[in-house]
């Protein structure tokens, strides 16, 4: 596994940092390229309020009607703004679904939107709607797998891919299968596809770090497919199984999944993959401890480099949690658990909360002997974001240069004020990427610091941090879109951020 540590901001320019009034002042070492690149420097330029909780989740652009449609499950509705003025966007109208159940995702491409909803009852199938961006007609509806969580059309706009996260009910007594949807946008033909064909595959897949554990659940109905990315010839999708830990490899030409990745762990001993864990040592500081993090991404996003597909991850984590009667809950705390005395001689230590006794960790994996105590210890999420061939190969993991940057950077809000240490840290959710002036620059939203953090990864080996992001009220970001300046109003790059908890959405400019 490959891992390259960025070398941290020299005083000097920490200093000259620190004297800026704004965070999207902040600009990394080599992050705005050579002589004649194009200056990246985004500017906070609007934020308008969408609503409360939960109002402004996911959101799409339609450059021919200049008009913004962003998720909102507080009123189960899309709410459509006009971004022709965009220091002052204005609500068109909220487009109502009818009933038909909370809405999940949209994706706009040709003046069509696509938006993947829910059943009233999450194990049942749901489905996508269609509209026309102009008039907000709605076209037709395809049925698709239960829990649409993720839609996106490809790029020559002939298809739309869905993930269907199949999560199972509250009790785990219902547990439908993750599926894959393609569909036809012209005609309306649906192709459902699961993950029956992998159920053999299931000890040898685990053997390499896929996650497969829910209650009697076969490989087909344990994947939960989260999010997805699609290769600029619409040819190929990547979508991240996210409590799995791996992506699925889906033919769009032939209409099947060709294969599973299982991404394997991140050793938190290693230097460079220091982490704080614990909310209760008092201090603010990474360490090397004895864990591994299971990346488990949330967002991904695809982008070409010298005729190469790469995928990049937003290493965001997460456990199932489900109370229901018997329902299953796999985390629990280091401290609350028994620790194999050869292997770890110091337990009582460890366990002490201002170790890491408070550090969250899954109690399915890490008895490897099953004689009920733990002899690795397993964490969600890797706090960082990562970079594979689209083969699945690691090029780059970004280490703990989330971490460290903020800490150093804005250390008020590292790790929520340190009061996520315990459990997956800044929590990298959203990305994007953008060309700009023939660059790759890369967008990560972090959920729990509400920070989006800019990189250069025009080289995948070696990613360049330009900038910070973030605006005072802005909670919980949980989509970030790019606007090219072909298609943007004002002409230049812009960045819109739609923030989930205070229901908010922000415009940035370059």
């Amino acid at each position: 596994m490959k891992k390259t540590t960025i070398p941290l901001l020299s005083l000097a320019l920490l200093l000259s940092l620190f004297s800026c009034e704004y965070l999207d002042d902040f600009i990394g070492e080599g992050g705005n390229g050579g002589e004649g690149s194009t200056t990246i420097d985004f500017k906070q330029i609007s934020t308008f309020t969408v609503g409360g909780e939960g109002a402004a989740e996911i959101s799409a652009f339609d450059a021919k009607t200049q008009r913004l449609f962003t998720v909102n499950v507080e009123k189960d509705v899309i709410s459509v703004y006009d971004l022709s003025d965009v220091h002052s966007p204005m609500p068109v109208t909220d487009l109502g679904l009818n009933g038909a159940g909370a809405p999940n995702s949209v994706s706009v491409k040709n003046g069509t939107l696509a938006v993947a909803v829910e059943s009233m009852v999450k194990q049942d199938n749901g489905f996508i709607k269609f509209y026309d961006t102009e008039t907000l007609e709605f076209l037709y509806a395809a049925n698709v797998g239960a829990l649409p969580d993720m839609v996106a059309f490809t790029p020559n706009g002939k298809y739309v891919v869905v993930a269907n996260e199949g999560e199972p009910n509250d009790d785990y007594t219902v547990d439908p299968k993750g599926m894959v949807s393609i569909i036809n946008v012209a005609s309306g033909d649906t192709y459902n596809l699961d993950f029956e064909s992998f159920n053999g595959q299931k000890e040898s897949l685990q053997g390499k770090g896929l996650r497969i554990f829910g209650p009697g659940a076969t490989l087909s109905m344990d994947v939960e497919p989260e999010y997805v990315a699609i290769s600029d010839n619409s040819k190929t999708a990547w979508v991240s199984l996210q409590e799995n830990n791996g992506v699925a490899v889906v033919d769009l030409v032939n209409k099947q999944i060709t294969d599973i990745v299982p991404l394997g762990y991140k050793d938190y001993s290693v230097p460079g993959n220091e982490i704080d864990p614990s909310d209760r040592d008092g201090v603010k500081a990474l360490r090397s401890v004895p864990v591994f993090g299971m990346y488990q991404p949330d967002a991904i996003a695809y982008y070409k480099v010298n005729g190469m597909d790469y995928v990049v991850t937003a290493n965001e984590g997460d456990a199932r949690e489900y109370e229901g009667d018997p329902g299953f809950v796999e985390e629990d705390r280091i401290k609350d658990v028994v620790l194999d005395p050869t292997v770890f001689p110091n337990a009582a230590e460890l366990q002490d909360d201002a170790n890491l006794g408070r550090l969250k960790l899954t109690l399915v994996q890490g008895d490897i002997d099953d004689d009920g105590d733990f002899d690795e210890l397993y964490s969600f999420g890797a706090r960082s974001f990562t970079i594979w061939s689209g083969t699945g190969q690691l090029i780059y993991d970004s280490g703990n240069d989330i971490a460290s940057r903020t800490l150093e950077l804005t250390p008020d809000v590292f790790n929520g004020d340190d009061g996520r240490s315990d459990d997956k840290g800044a929590e990298p959710e959203a990305v994007t990427i953008q060309e700009i002036g023939g660059r790759q620059i890369l967008f990560l939203g972090l959920e729990r610091n509400n920070q989006i953090m800019v990189y250069d990864i025009s080289d995948p080996s070696y990613p360049e941090f330009i900038q910070i992001l973030s605006t005072e009220g802005d909670v919980g970001p949980e989509g970030v879109l790019a606007i090219s300046a072909d298609d943007s109003p004002t002409g230049k790059d812009l960045l819109v951020v739609s923030n989930e908890v205070s229901g908010t959405v922000t415009i940035y400019e370059n």
